[in-house]
């Protein structure tokens, strides 16, 4: 995805950041989030020392701060998650999968996001305008060929259409409350992951 605003060159290419910097509004965003803090553009402003409109220009709008706030944290989620798995094939996707579910489902900060502005949530994060839906599934794109490309999974299908179909699957169980008033829960998604990757192992 080519860099757009300021905070994604500079995220891009941390080095050319002078402070204050967009890269201090998007650190300190992240730290609201991830205290179940709402990240308000007047709060930040008044704390790093700058003006609305400087915040604006420097990140594009506040819906585009909080996808590359919620990317950063998935991201990092996701490599964490990955790290502690030794598993490899239909497995460690499996394994990858639900220990991201249940690492969103707990966060405070998703927790009180999706409580107080659901519907802006799901939009910015099951749209692909935004930006965060498509590098999820690239990301899942990116492990489903690693373990097809090492011959432990050997699926009948696209595996660019099988990471859709899994990002569909942690959205649908991340928004269960938000789509059915069930409460959310990732241990639901993984006999589903299961069948659509074909592990049998339990």
């Amino acid at each position: 995805m080519a860099a757009t605003t300021k905070l994604q060159r500079e995220l891009a290419d941390p080095s050319a950041a002078r402070r204050p910097t967009a890269l201090d509004a998007f650190k300190l965003a992240r730290r609201r989030f991830q205290d179940a803090e709402r990240v308000d553009m007047s709060a930040l402003a008044a704390e790093l020392g700058v003006n609305r409109v400087t915040l604006y220009r420097w990140v594009g709008s506040r819906d585009q701060l909080l996808v590359e706030v919620i990317w950063s944290l998935a991201d990092r989620t996701l490599e964490r998650v990955d790290a502690r798995i030794e598993a490899q094939g239909a497995e460690r996707v499996v394994q990858l999968i639900t220990g991201f579910l249940e690492a969103v489902i707990a966060n405070p900060g998703m927790q009180r996001w999706l409580a107080e502005e659901g519907e802006a949530a799901m939009r910015l994060l099951t749209r692909r305008e935004p930006g965060f839906q498509p590098r999820l599934i690239e990301r899942v794109d990116a492990i489903l060929r690693e373990e097809a490309g090492a011959g432990r999974l050997d699926l009948p299908a696209d595996l660019h259409e099988v990471a859709y179909v899994v990002v569909r699957l942690i959205e649908s169980y991340t928004y269960l409350d938000l789509i059915t008033g069930e409460r959310p829960e990732a241990r639901r998604a993984e006999p589903i992951l299961r069948l659509l990757l074909r592990s049998q192992t339990a």
